[in-house]
């Protein structure tokens, strides 16, 4: 029962296989003129009838094909592999550099024919004291075997060249410095940093993945090469500049020509050995002109080709809510360098500072793709209103001048809307002129007496004397009481701060579970401003930001923390006003919320 299962897992295994053929094409990636090189058509399966090949167009064919077969057959745990191929090989003579197309393979098995992709070969130039004749194996492999050197390695046989894209740009003009690596060795390890470049804002391009080596003809001999690192330089002042050499440590693997072979049969020895040098780059030197003058005003620093869009949204809303004005910049250049566009907005709007959402990518011309800049803007008043179109100045290397860019203008309606805690209420008002508030001046002839009678040292003298006295005693006593009085009642409000801040906030977490967004932002501002107002006895109609900022540097209050504060209450508000889901930063506000005001309680 055993041998017939076994009879017929063999006939599957050769009913599948011949459903299953391939033809497979190996052959190496490079060769140089005058070697000679194997290229193979490995079938699956030794049932071949006949096989047709194209031309070698590059190629002078010495021999073939030449067959060769190979099967196994294996059995583990029960289960049974059988596999079988056979090989055509063909062996030619590379007789051109250039950049050749091997052909497909066409064979017949069973009667179906089956055919091969095709395959790309460079020949190089031969190298200088190269051999001709010599072959380069054509197993599978597409890399050319490297020279192992005699003695010392030669600054001929592994170098790294630095090169710049430009040597002529303005500032801020996007420069590539390339890292090359040639090598006739082979390289085990390859170590070297990019120093600190004085007066430039450095990139880099490609990652530090492991080397892939392509082969190329240079100073006449065939080197494997590759990019090392890539780097887009921006330089940030005008002038001479350097970019200066750089050291890299190499581990190189060499033949031990010195190994004993009889150490080496009992595992005493090594037919290779190790050895380090060190390789120094050339410097390079860019000559950086500055920027035409006279500079534009606005000028946002970016140096490229780019395109602006604008958007406003909603174009109709309620006094003290909220629309988004966001500006897509979009080119390439250094973007990441350059300052946001100058959005000018109508009297008594409130603006807060852009948003910027970076979608750039780093490129060989500098950053490429957009930058989205989101502003925030909020109206006080009803009315309609018309924005300024938004600038964007910007210079342009290949036409040497500067360009100005600028969206279409936006127009806004504007309904009264509720007021909003915190924020004063400031009607306008139309002047009046009083009638009575010039007057001419008389011209008449004016009736000038001199005094005669003195009033000091007059009884009537001496009671005005002591009244007015007494008068301003009494008066400096009122004043006195009453400021002790504010003061104990300033007193009483700055201990009261941090439990009245924590009822706000505590109100906040309620309406926090509740996802009620709005009235959340409300509750967790008044708690940051009412905070400060009841510390510092402000009242509530100075609270704007400049003023808070103000009055804590003021009080002696550290700088960072200063910054953690208004942060916090910028974060604040600008999620309260900010498109989108408001509720998704609810949490975080809190958190930062309830941790400035503890900091701060603690500094004061």
């Amino acid at each position: 029962m055993n041998r017939t299962l076994l009879i017929l897992s063999v006939l599957m295994e050769t009913v599948i296989s011949s459903f299953a053929q391939t033809v497979r094409l190996q052959a190496p990636d490079v060769c140089e003129v005058g070697r000679r090189v194997n290229v193979s058509y490995v079938v699956d399966t030794q049932d071949v009838e006949d096989i047709q090949v194209g031309k070698f167009p590059g190629f002078e064919l010495l021999y073939g094909p030449s067959t060769s077969s190979q099967s196994s057959f294996q059995m583990i745990n029960g289960k049974t592999t059988h596999s079988s191929t056979i090989t055509y090989t063909y062996v030619l003579l590379a007789e051109k550099e250039g950049e050749y197309e091997l052909p497909a393979a066409s064979v017949k098995v069973n009667g179906k024919t089956i055919k091969s992709g095709t395959a790309t070969i460079t020949v190089l130039p031969s190298s200088t004291g190269s051999k001709s004749g010599n072959s380069s194996q054509g197993n599978g492999s597409s890399r050319q075997q490297h020279r192992q050197p005699d003695g010392a390695i030669s600054n001929a046989d592994l170098f790294i060249t630095a090169t710049a894209a430009k040597t002529h740009v303005y500032e801020q003009e996007a420069v590539v410095l390339t890292y090359k690596l040639y090598t006739l060795v082979n390289i085990r390890q390859l170590a070297g940093e990019m120093p600190e470049l004085d007066g430039f804002h450095c990139q880099e391009l490609n990652s530090k993945a492991q080397l892939s080596l392509r082969y190329e003809h240079y100073n006449g001999r065939n080197y494997g090469t590759a990019i090392w690192r890539q780097y887009v330089l921006f330089p940030q002042k005008s002038g001479k500049m350097t970019i200066p050499s750089i050291s890299f440590d190499a581990e190189i693997e060499v033949t031990n020509h010195n190994a004993d072979p009889f150490d080496i049969f009992f595992g005493g020895g090594s037919l290779t050995q190790m050895v380090s040098k060190t390789i120094k780059t050339p410097e390079v030197h860019i000559d950086v002109k500055p920027l035409p003058s006279p500079v534009p005003e606005n000028f946002s620093g970016a140096v490229g080709k780019f395109t602006m869009t604008g958007t406003l949204t909603p174009e109709q809303l309620d006094a003290n809510d909220a629309a988004s004005l966001r500006v897509v910049v979009s080119g390439q250049g250094n973007m990441k360098l350059m300052k946001a566009p100058v959005a000018e907005m109508p009297k008594d709007f409130e603006v807060y500072t852009p948003k910027e959402t970076d979608k750039t990518t780093n490129t060989t011309s500098g950053a490429k793709g957009n930058i989205v800049f989101d502003y925030v803007i909020v109206p006080r008043h009803g009315g309609k209103y018309s924005i300024p179109p938004v600038k964007f100045v910007y210079f342009n290397p290949e036409s040497e001048k500067y360009v100005t860019l600028h969206t279409d203008s936006f127009h806004l309606a504007v309904a009264k809307g509720r007021p909003v805690a915190g924020v004063p209420v400031r009607e306008k008002e139309d002047l009046r002129v009083l009638s009575s508030d010039i007057h001419y001046i008389s011209t008449g002839k004016a009736d000038v007496r001199e005094s005669v009678d003195s009033f000091f040292g007059t009884l009537s003298y001496i009671l005005v004397y002591i009244g007015s006295t007494s008068l301003f005693l009494i008066l400096l006593a009122i004043f006195y009481r009453q400021a002790k009085a504010n003061a104990d009642i300033a007193r009483k409000r700055g201990k009261r701060a941090g439990k009245e801040a924590a009822k706000r906030l505590k109100l906040a977490r309620k309406l926090l579970k509740n996802h009620e967004a709005g009235p959340f932002y409300e509750e967790t501002l008044r708690a940051l401003l009412g905070y400060v107002g009841d510390k510092l006895n402000i009242p509530m109609t100075h609270l704007a930001k400049e003023n808070v900022r103000d009055a804590l540097a003021s009080r002696g209050v550290d700088d960072a923390l200063i910054h953690q504060y208004m942060e916090v209450l910028e974060s604040c508000e600008f999620a309260r006003f900010a498109p989108g889901d408001p509720i998704a930063t609810m949490d975080k506000i809190y958190e930062s919320a309830t941790q400035a005001i503890n900091n701060l309680n603690k500094s004061l």
